[in-house]
């Protein structure tokens, strides 16, 4: 399984870095659990669209800096070539959805 970044999920990353010091050690664990189920279990996992080749997911990623709330994560997984795309990455306080012009920009490119 291969991990990439879309560039907009990195610089909201490093923003998040800095306001929420576990968040590094979180997405490694979020990482763990995609490799064992990539499109996820259970209700903490939500498709936005799915194809026969892209599945795009929402997911609620635990931050224990956070205390019992979650950060949301849109992520991209490419069945054929084993890969997930991280799209976007946000606090649903800061921010109410996902940035849907974002996603179809992704899908654009395939």
């Amino acid at each position: 399984m291969h991990f990439r970044e879309l560039p907009e999920f990195h610089r909201e990353l490093k923003r998040l870095f800095k306001k929420y010091k576990t968040l590094e050690d979180d997405l490694k664990a979020f990482k763990a659990v995609l490799r064992a189920a990539p499109t996820g279990i259970g209700k903490n996992f939500v498709a936005l669209h799915f194809s026969s080749n892209i599945k795009i997911i929402k997911a609620r990623m635990a931050c224990r800096a956070l205390r019992d709330r979650s950060l949301r994560i849109v992520y991209a997984y490419r069945e054929q070539d084993e890969i997930i795309d991280f799209i976007e990455l946000y606090y649903k306080g800061d921010k109410a959805n996902e940035d849907r012009g974002r996603i179809v920009e992704y899908l654009g490119k395939f």
